[in-house]
């Protein structure tokens, strides 16, 4: 997607805007404006009490809908929590999240969420329902409304992702839209190791009866960090465009952002045999003077909504996003001795992402004798064109505990030009989906029934020479069935049967059947769970049990087939709101029993899934001080325990606890509201292993972030 088409995107739709106007206007009618990142009528969810979540979200091709009515479990962090945490990125707002877990995708620095027990790569996350829009290494919440986590497979509301990451759960991102209200705030802070941020949030309304709104965010972080050495830059510009008028809603967004890292440490390897090592110092670092990361992203979306007739809606929306990296890495630190010896490569490689996506879909309500039905039907695309390159040298030594600085070593091993990557990998998925959701009784009872049908195509070329090197295109239908019982205005029962859809396995070279194509894979999860809505707080509990195919070679006959299964079941346990008038809360726990079901040769049946603790917990209270009008302290306590490093269970990595403390001080200056946040995280310094995660399977350790402090001052003007 070039960035001439994606500019074009926004500046068509504000040229456009006029003529809407004159042709939607009604002197009758008044068109009230709320806040909406998707154009639709009703606008943003609602808040729960204090703010920090919402009481609903989008529920891919069902919209936005209330909790209450929702077959699953979902939460929609707003704003204001974003800004009271002073969360720079989609992972600081998740470490509150009680089912989520963030590590590292693929052994670089990568952004990577554990939900349920299965990854979701970053790459899959959705910007306004759109998937591979935004930066897919990291994000940063200078550009976002809200961060809505959904648990658990979603392929039939969403559709499959480009990673395959929707088995565990999905990610979406609200973008910023203008308010009611003017808006002109700045932002300046501080940071540990003196890196410095400064951000621009400015927003105006205007035209007959506001119909017109435009949102700027400028932000850039820099300078050195927490960890030795390190150094960390990201500067990033959007502009969010609406219109709203009278059975027409238009809105836009046009993007960049630039995000640096420098002498960043790597992810570790323990070799096999090995005890997994005590970790480093929280702040030691065992990279490399020469590593550096570099990506640059341009997006872009345009979605619209038109009310074709009453209780008919019709939407349509385009996006796209142009990416390009350029990194040196020290690669993954691979341990080869209990004394911290191991060895470390450089890992060069450049990366153009070209994505283009794309939804249509019409929603209508209709009622049949005592039904009342909601139906919507859907079909999107997307594709991606990744372009890629590499070098890498020979193994140089080091260790974890004393790394010295190599010398930059010289590369030995090219695939394909630095200086002009080519396309190693496309990937095309197109689908369509059906649903009818169904109300009896008055809606007390509420069932929802549909099926997706999806297309996965992909085709991978060799590097140097170019050529085909892997061909993938099948098709599958993913149904769905879920349902709400209201047992009281405060409480929900719901259910849901429904299965998520990853890309087939093609045998290998080892195997007997060499280059067989087997059938998409399509896990399927089925879920139990209650609500409660208390009116300014709620909390909920689910069941569930998601059992996933996985390919395995038969190490007896050398068949490679879809024999193998991991078998997640767990419990989750969420609370939110404000109980008690200037009392916040926002946790929960995830009791997780994540079990290789069946393994190649039964090696490791019943063996703990790598990366995957048993237990995770949070709990965040938020206090406004009795007797000091606008401050407000808030505590946040974490909990994480062991979890496997290797398929055999040998390697473990011990429990971990974090407790992280912050405070505001809200107040006016004049006519100007000024608000100042103090915060600590990790408040005594402990060091840890944060994660085995990783790409599925991986094993590889990271270390947790070295206590640090950040203080932010923001007014408006």
């Amino acid at each position: 997607m070039r960035l001439k088409f994606l500019a074009a995107c926004v500046l068509s739709t504000l040229t456009v805007l006029p003529a809407l106007a004159q042709t939607a206007d009604d002197p009758v009618q008044t068109v009230v404006v709320s806040a909406s990142a998707d154009a639709s009528a009703a606008g943003l969810s609602k808040t729960y009490g204090g703010g920090q979540v919402a009481r609903g979200g989008r529920v891919g091709l069902l919209g936005t809908m209330d909790l209450m009515d929702t077959p699953f479990n979902s939460t929609s962090y707003t704003r204001q929590f974003i800004q009271d945490q002073q969360a720079k990125s989609v992972a600081d707002v998740l470490q509150s999240d009680p089912g989520v877990r963030v590590a590292r995708g693929f052994g670089n620095y990568q952004e990577l969420y554990v939900i349920r027990g299965f990854p979701v790569n970053s790459d899959d996350l959705a910007y306004n329902g759109l998937n591979g829009v935004l930066s897919r290494q990291y994000i940063a919440a200078e550009l976002l409304e809200r961060v809505e986590v959904f648990r658990g497979a979603n392929t039939f509301l969403n559709g499959a992702t480009p990673g395959g990451g929707s088995i565990g759960g999905a990610i979406n991102l609200l973008p910023k839209r203008a308010p009611n209200s003017d808006l002109t705030e700045v932002s300046a802070g501080l940071q540990t190791g003196k890196q410095t941020y400064l951000a621009a949030d400015v927003a105006r309304r205007f035209g007959d009866e506001n119909r017109y709104g435009l949102r700027f965010n400028l932000a850039q972080r820099k300078g050195d960090t927490g960890v030795e050495d390190e150094d960390r830059e990201v500067r990033l510009g959007a502009v969010g465009a609406d219109y709203r008028g009278r059975g027409f809603r238009l809105s836009a967004d046009l993007g960049w952002q630039n995000s640096k890292m420098a002498e960043s440490r790597p992810a570790v390897n323990v070799g096999v045999g090995l005890a997994v090592p005590a970790a480093p110092d929280s702040a030691a670092n065992f990279g490399q003077p020469w590593d550096y990361s570099s990506e640059r992203d341009v997006f872009g979306t345009v979605r619209g909504e038109w009310d074709i007739a009453k209780d008919v809606v019709a939407w349509a929306a385009l996006g796209g996003r142009q990416g390009n990296e350029q990194n040196r890495l020290a690669s993954t630190l691979n341990l080869n001795s209990a004394s911290g010896a191991g060895q470390i490569r450089r890992f060069d490689n450049a990366r153009e992402d070209h994505v283009k996506t794309a939804e249509v879909g019409v929603r209508a309500a209709l009622r049949t004798g005592p039904v009342n039905h909601k139906i919507a039907v859907t079909s999107n695309g997307f594709n991606l064109d990744s372009r890629n390159a590499y070098a890498t040298s020979a193994y140089q030594n080091t260790t974890l505990y004393n790394p010295a600085a190599l010398i930059l070593p010289p590369l030995t091993t090219f695939g394909n030009s630095m200086a002009a990557p080519r396309t190693t990998n496309n990937v095309t998925l197109v689908s369509a989906a059906v649903a009818d959701s169904m109300g009896f009784l008055n809606d007390t009872l509420l069932l929802t029934l549909g099926v997706r049908h999806q297309k996965i195509k992909q085709v991978g070329y060799a590097y140097n020479t170019g050529k085909q090197s892997a061909y993938y295109s099948e098709t599958a239908n993913t149904p769905i069935a879920a349902i709400v019982y209201k047992l009281a205005p405060q409480v929900s029962l719901y259910a849901n049967r429904v299965e998520s859809l990853q890309q087939g396995a093609v045998a290998g070279s080892t195997a007997v059947n060499v280059g067989q194509v087997f059938d998409p894979y399509k896990p399927v999860q089925k879920e139990a769970g209650v609500k409660f809505d208390g009116g300014r707080y709620g909390a909920t509990a689910a069941l569930f049990t998601t059992s996933q195919p996985m390919g395995v070679l038969n190490p007896a006959t050398k068949v490679f087939g879809i024999d193998g299964e991991q078998r997640n079941r767990g419990l989750e346990l969420t609370a939110y709101g404000e109980p008690l008038r200037g009392l916040r809360v926002l946790g929960g726990a995830t009791f997780l029993d994540a079990a290789q079901a069946r393994t190649a040769g039964g090696l490791t049946d019943g063996k703990d899934v790598i990366g995957v603790p048993h237990s995770q917990m949070n709990v965040g209270v938020d206090w406004d001080v009795p007797g000091v009008r606008g401050v407000a302290v808030s505590a946040r306590a974490l909990h994480t325990s062991s979890q496997a490093v290797n398929a055999a269970n040998t390697q473990t990595l011990p429990a971990w606890n974090r407790l992280d403390l912050s405070a505001r001080y809200e107040f006016k200056v004049d006519t100007h509201n000024v608000a100042l946040r103090a915060r600590i995280d990790n408040v005594i310094d402990k060091s840890y292993w944060a994660s085995a995660g990783g790409s599925q399977g991986a094993g590889y350790l990271v270390l947790g972030a070295p206590r640090t402090f950040a203080l932010t001052a923001t007014t408006d003007f």
